[in-house]
């Protein structure tokens, strides 16, 4: 039994159970519920609990304020729902528009291997960096054992994307990583298939779409193509096979349905991605390629700036491997490549735009990841980047798509080449050196990698402008964009506070009574009273009328509870002076007449009348706004509550 197994049972008893629980996930202070229906969990006893800081509502999530033990609660709650980090929100694809989906659909399947990713690429660039200076060679074991670490999340790619990627469209994640397994599978790539001796027949011949067929399935043509270290052939197949899932659940037979569902999963969702999506995808590269082709035909400039403003796109789809065969033809018949080399700015555009944020940033996480991923790109290995950074901000995304566009663009205008094959990120420029032995080439790639990197960084330390996020601190949340912050905003509820009182207002700090001074019992302000009547500040019920009748709380519609302490120490009166206009529990409006008191009397008998105004639940709303005015009226908003 875990140390917070009773705490943990108790709030996911109060947030409605099990079944009323969609997803959960967690920060640095809190757990982060999306639940089905936010009206069943009861918030006051949650609130009440012993382990629980207090219950937040914002931006469609129900987050339960623990504190810096929450990674043991969240670990101690997580078996209570069924073991899932994060269970489908069914509604989640209806959310936003296309774009926004997309990018939250490979946002979500990258998260979880982002900081592997980096690590990974960190090590194949120092492997190629110790190579580079002479520290060991190539052919040595020692080279072998730390290119497979290296190389081996991104050659079995599919197998860690099938798991993510089922996770987040609702498939089984087991059968997700058999999916990846399948198109990792030796006999079955394009070069273990071409292999095996003269092609059965040609499709497309003459087209661009030109393909071998070395077999076929029952009949039907199985087009040869490598998916080892690919993005997009597994990720829309898992995402085919959970309609899949979804259909054959709804009929099989519970008695059967353990292996039956995962069996005709697999028998249809495999066979129509290896013949359909995987082959589509491929065709879609081949497209971009040739069109690169035909613009380079007429304008190299124009040529290499399109390369470059849209390699970060086209690895993001896994489209950029149409590009490779072009490669790998000009520099095996030409001894050198131009048309795929001007990509070569993005990997230092992302770079630096990452390392700009690194020393932008307030959010510790965020810099946590930049600097390992600003290291990785420089060796080559930009995905990190792309897809735990710069896609989910949007903003930097599109300043290193510019940047890179622009270092393309002055690839193409100096014919920038390439004249042998391997190195990744700043371990290509041995293979940038002319035949000859001169340097001009390896000139113009350095210039150009200055000139990207120049332009990445100062515009993204010029228009990448972190939000101060309201509702936690720097530490915990990631940071938006300002179309983001935008829709934050947008997203807040305002609520508007009158004043009970007729009179003077005072910095809440500025009072005699250290208490209420300290802000401890809320945040608020005083009034200084010019007459004797007080009013409802907004529509609730009267929650607390103390029975001295000096003070009493009002808990509004909108979940504000506010409390209204008349005079200092004035409870010593013992109710004299005072007039309750309303009961405990009773209903009041905005503006309605509560309670009167005798300003004169209570002064007389020696009482401070500074009047505290308070929200005892502070925590429950992201900022508390108060007049700037010095003089006020009742009913004149008095606090602003941002929520």
């Amino acid at each position: 039994m875990g140390k917070y197994q009773k705490l943990a049972e108790e709030i996911v008893s109060n947030v409605g159970g099990r079944e009323n629980i969609v997803s959960l996930t967690h920060c640095i202070t809190r757990l982060r519920f999306k639940l089905k229906d936010e009206s069943r969990a009861k918030d006051e006893i949650l609130k009440s609990m012993d382990g629980v800081v207090t219950v937040m509502k914002s931006g469609g999530q129900y987050q339960v304020v623990i504190g810096n033990h929450v990674p043991e609660v969240y670990a101690d709650v997580l078996p209570l729902i069924g073991g899932e980090e994060c269970k489908k929100d069914e509604d989640d694809g209806a959310k936003g528009n296309l774009f926004n989906q997309a990018i939250d659909a490979i946002s979500g399947i990258f998260q979880p291997i982002l900081g592997i990713m980096a690590a990974c690429g960190m090590v194949k660039g120092l492997n190629a960096l110790f190579v580079a200076i002479g520290l060991y060679s190539d052919i040595c074991g020692g080279y072998l054992l730390l290119n497979a670490i290296g190389d081996g999340l991104f050659y079995f790619l599919p197998l860690f994307l099938g798991y993510t990627a089922s996770k987040k469209f609702g498939l089984k994640p087991m059968v997700g990583l058999v999916i990846g397994a399948i198109m990792c599978y030796p006999a079955i790539q394009g070069s273990a298939l071409s292999a095996g001796g003269e092609a059965l027949y040609t499709l497309f011949g003459g087209t661009m779409f030109e393909s071998a067929v070395y077999t076929d399935f029952f009949g039907i043509p199985l087009i040869a193509m490598d998916y080892t270290g690919t993005v997009i052939p597994v990720i829309f197949v898992v995402y085919f096979a959970a309609k899949c899932e979804k259909f054959f659940s709804s009929w099989v037979p519970d008695l059967v349905k353990f292996f039956f569902v995962p069996m005709l999963t697999l028998f249809v969702a495999i066979p129509v991605g290896f013949l359909v999506i995987g082959p589509v995808a491929v065709f879609g590269s081949t497209i971009i390629a040739e069109a690169v082709m035909t613009v380079r035909d007429f304008s190299p400039l124009a040529a290499g700036a399109i390369v470059g403003l849209t390699w970060q796109i086209l690895v993001i789809f896994g489209l950029h491997w149409g590009f490779i065969p072009v490669y790998i033809n000009n520099i095996m018949t030409n001894g050198y490549d131009n048309v795929m080399m001007p990509f070569f700015a993005c990997t230092f555009a992302t770079s630096a735009v990452v390392l700009a944020i690194f020393f932008k940033t307030k959010n510790r996480q965020l810099k946590e990841m930049a600097l390992p991923n600003f290291i990785s790109g420089i060796f080559g290995v930009t995905e990190p980047a792309i897809y735990g950074i710069l896609l989910p901000l949007k903003q930097p995304f599109i300043i290193s798509c510019i940047a890179g566009g622009i270092g393309g663009g002055f690839y193409g205008a100096f014919n920038f080449r390439k004249f042998m094959m391997g190195g990744m990120g700043i371990f290509e420029f041995p293979a940038m050196i002319e035949p000859d032995g001169s340097m001009g080439n390896l000139i113009v790639a350095v210039v150009g990698v200055v000139i990207t990197m120049v332009i990445a960084f100062v515009t993204t330390m010029i228009f990448y402008h972190e939000p101060e996020l309201m509702n936690a601190d720097a530490t915990e949340e990631p940071v938006l964009g300002k179309k983001e912050q935008k829709e934050m905003k947008a997203m807040m509820q305002k609520i508007e506070l009158g004043s009970p009182i007729k009179g003077r207002v005072r910095k809440l700090e500025s009072i005699q009574d250290e208490a209420f001074a300290s802000g401890v019992l809320g945040k608020g302000v005083a009034l200084l009273p010019e007459e004797g009547s007080v009013y409802a500040p907004a529509s609730g019920v009267v929650s607390a009328l103390f029975p001295t009748l000096h003070a009493l709380g009002i808990t509004t519609d909108d979940g504000a509870e506010i409390l209204i302490h008349i005079g200092l120490d004035t409870v010593q009166l013992g109710g004299e002076g005072f007039e309750a206009k309303v009961a405990q529990g009773d209903r009041v409006q905005k503006g309605q007449l509560i309670l009167l008191f005798d300003k004169e009397f209570i002064e007389n008998k020696g009482y401070c009348l500074e009047t505290p105004v308070l929200i005892t639940n502070t925590d429950c709303f992201l900022e508390i706004i108060e007049t700037t005015d010095s003089k006020i009226d009742p009913g004149e908003t008095l606090l602003k509550l941002l929520k």
